[in-house]
């Protein structure tokens, strides 16, 4: 074992014995740096215990009397949650032999239990490593093999693939000294005595272990482009600090508040709306193990919330289930873990009377820096950095762009990004001190972030992160799968899905019933919301000349552009006769163009756009005066109305741009170019390209207009 004390940032030493999680730091010299000094609430002492912080204190306050958390027939008041605490503190410490620095892995759906036992793990100096309640035996095995973790506890509903986890390392070893313990059993686990049991006659005071401000607290799992999941460290310290931040600027909850909301609390937006953020304010949460849209909006009525947490896809959900219930207490309304749609925002305001407050967080960040509320939201846009935190748009050589222009979101601030043994994403994440998260954005001249897509693989579903990789992976395993690239595309309701191009072994047909295998397939190995929901089979997968997957190919052929050989019946795939589209044509022994066609022929059904200029249609509001942003932005209004009337890219047959300046359209032809790709994908229709004097809105620089024919 290391030695038991080892210095820390902070200069005070670590309490912890078991010394893995610090050993497993990046070296300092990859951290993001770590900034406290911008706002007077981020000065804490490099002692501190979370749990003292948020649950002793709360007693101290005088709240021990309030509500801390309701469930379906659970009310706890804080003195409740204290005691409970406490005395699986002393659990974990008298009878599992935990000692400070153990990881100790917690698996459950939300409820006053779980958030019990998550204070108690870290009043006993413990690590808290949280699992989604969907998470699969393979799963879960991978998370305690990268954590170390011999100890799990469990919800007994959930105890079988717990087991099964803790049982064996990933490359079928005994897992040495584990242990399972079993709650929400009262009468035993199936292994022995329940956490209930040992609790019985446990005293209901507990010395919390004083451990410094700066040693790991929590260890949250996100799933990588890379397939393998990613654990991200985060302090003492650093579960303050996001208590401190957007909270207290942002959200500015009260006392008398009521919290909701859906996310688990191993996803990092739901630990802090439903269990940290009304903790430090002496607020109540209610506490769901079912948060689908319509158990939450009828949790939201008979508990007379306040305050609610989710994402996008259940504010959609909620819109259609409104008017059957009393949603009149509602004051805020929270959005992130995916993009929020203008459509969205709009309508649910429309409904309620409530604007959203969106925002932008990651696991590795552990919660939102980049959000907006009241007065100060500006519809479509992210909004403004949250006090306490830093963020510019760089370009790849980390460079800041000028306002106006699309770049890679930097963030930095009182939290940031500390890999679990991952140089390698631990460079690729921090550069120059700054975080990268994966997204593109533009920022205007009055410092609003507007998102403009993911710069990565990484799929986000109903707000929930998808490793496409990882899904590939175990697509591979079934019998039937030769090769397999999995992609994110567009949907209504969630965002995105996860769709898979397979390619069948000889012997394996195409067929309804083969994508049903393969979907329960992953069903069985993963979190079933990772399951693709819509399945291709083609005949090869595009790949480089040294076989590496080529999924910009894919996702092209999503947007119409690029084809791939289809081995599918039109029962099983969404695949258009190539012959029935637009197709390029050009005079005879002319040269190839580059970037647009020299004619198009069609038949079938005429769409025409009008004239769509660089400004958002819902606001009439301009983001920038750039001439590559407006250019990009009347793109993006030219494609929803494409496909407003039921067509796609791969049905333009011609493009009129209108444009104020020769010079700029020239100087700006690489970010153009770079846009269109992104937006439009790899159809290139006839264009022609008229220089005016002027055009009607002033501040307007350019206008397209758009034809597409849809096949008959």
């Amino acid at each position: 074992m290391a030695e038991t004390t080892r210095r820390v940032p902070g200069g005070v030493p670590s309490a912890h014995v078991d010394t893995f999680a610090r050993d497993s730091l990046p070296p300092a010299e990859l951290w993001p740096v770590m900034d406290y000094g911008g706002i007077p609430e981020l000065a804490y002492p490099d002692r501190m215990n979370c749990a003292t912080e948020l649950l002793d204190r709360a007693i101290e306050r005088g709240w021990g009397d309030r509500v801390a958390f309701r469930a379906p027939g659970i009310t706890w008041s804080y003195a409740d949650l204290l005691a409970r605490a406490n005395q699986m503190a002393h659990v974990l410490v008298d009878d599992l032999g935990l000692v400070p620095g153990n990881r100790v892995l917690l698996r459950g759906a939300n409820s006053p239990m779980l958030a019990a036992l998550w204070f108690a793990v870290l009043k006993a100096g413990g690590v808290v490593v949280c699992t989604m309640p969907l998470n699969r035996a393979r799963e879960l095995v991978f998370i305690a093999d990268k954590a170390h973790v011999s100890l799990a506890i469990t919800d007994t509903r959930l105890a079988g693939e717990c087991a099964q986890a803790m049982g064996q390392h990933a490359d079928e070893r005994t897992r040495q000294g584990a242990r399972v313990l079993e709650y929400n059993a009262p009468d035993g686990g199936s292994n022995g005595p329940s956490l209930e049991q040992l609790m019985s006659g446990k005293p209901t005071t507990f010395a919390n272990v004083d451990t410094a401000a700066n040693d790991v607290a929590l260890i949250a799992f996100t799933s990588g482009t890379t397939g393998e999941g990613k654990g991200t460290m985060h302090f003492h310290r650093d579960v303050m600090a996001i208590c401190d931040c957007f909270p207290r600027y942002v959200l500015k909850p009260s006392l008398d508040d009521v919290f909701i909301g859906s996310p688990p609390f191993a996803f990092t937006f739901g630990l802090g709306g439903i269990v940290l953020f009304p903790m430090r304010i002496g607020a109540s949460a209610v506490l769901l193990e079912q948060a689908t849209p319509h158990f939450l909006i009828q949790a939201i009525q008979d508990y007379k919330a306040t305050t609610i947490f989710t994402a996008p896809t259940a504010y959609r959900a909620m819109l259609g289930l409104r008017h059957d219930f009393d949603l009149s207490s509602l004051r805020r309304c929270v959005s992130a873990g995916e993009a929020l749609p203008l459509a969205t925002f709009t309508a649910w305001r429309e409904a309620t009377g409530i604007t959203i407050i969106d925002g932008i967080g990651a696991t590795e960040m552990l919660h939102i820096f980049i959000s907006a509320s009241g007065d100060e939201v500006r519809p479509g846009a992210t909004g403004r950095v949250v006090p306490g935190y830093e963020a510019r748009v760089v370009d790849d050589d980390m460079r800041e762009v000028a306002d106006g222009t699309i770049g890679r979101l930097a963030v930095r601030g009182p939290t940031g990004c500390r890999y679990l043994g991952n140089l390698e994403r631990q460079r690729a994440y921090v550069r120059g001190g700054w975080n990268l998260t994966g997204d593109s954005y533009i920022r205007d001249a009055d410092g609003y972030f507007w998102y403009q897509a993911r710069t990565d693989d990484m799929i986000i579903s109903s707000g929930y992160n998808i490793s496409g990789p990882e899904v590939e992976g175990v697509l591979l395993e079934h019998l039937a799968v030769q090769e397999c690239g999995v992609i994110g595309v567009p949907d209504e309701e969630r965002g995105h899905i996860v769709k898979a191009y397979v390619v069948l072994k000889p012997g394996f047909s195409a067929s309804p019933e083969m994508t049903k295998k393969l979907q329960d397939w992953v069903k069985e190995q993963l979190a079933p919301y990772k399951y693709p929901r819509a399945i291709e089979f083609v005949d090869a997968m595009p790949r480089t000349a040294t076989g590496k997957l080529q999924r910009f190919v894919l996702r092209d052929r999503e947007r119409g552009a690029a084809p791939i050989p289809s081995a599918a019946s039109p029962a099983t795939s969404t695949s258009k006769a190539a012959g029935a589209l637009p197709a390029p044509v050009s005079g005879a022994g002319w040269p190839r163009p580059r970037g647009y066609s020299d004619g198009m022929t069609a038949r079938g059904r005429l769409v025409v756009t009008a004239g769509q200029i660089g400004w958002n249609p819902s606001t009439m509001h301009f983001a920038s005066d750039d001439f590559a942003t407006q250019c990009a932005q009347a793109l993006r209004n030219v494609m929803a109305v494409v496909q407003a009337a039921g067509a796609s890219a791969e049905h333009l047959v011609r493009l009129t741009w209108y444009i104020t300046s020769r010079d700029e359209y020239t100087a700006a032809a690489g970010e153009i170019g770079r846009a269109y790709r992104e937006i439009v994908g790899r159809h290139f229709p006839a264009m022609a390209v008229v220089i005016v004097a002027g055009l009607v809105e002033p501040r307007a620089k350019v206008e397209i207009e758009a034809t597409a024919v849809v096949p008959d």
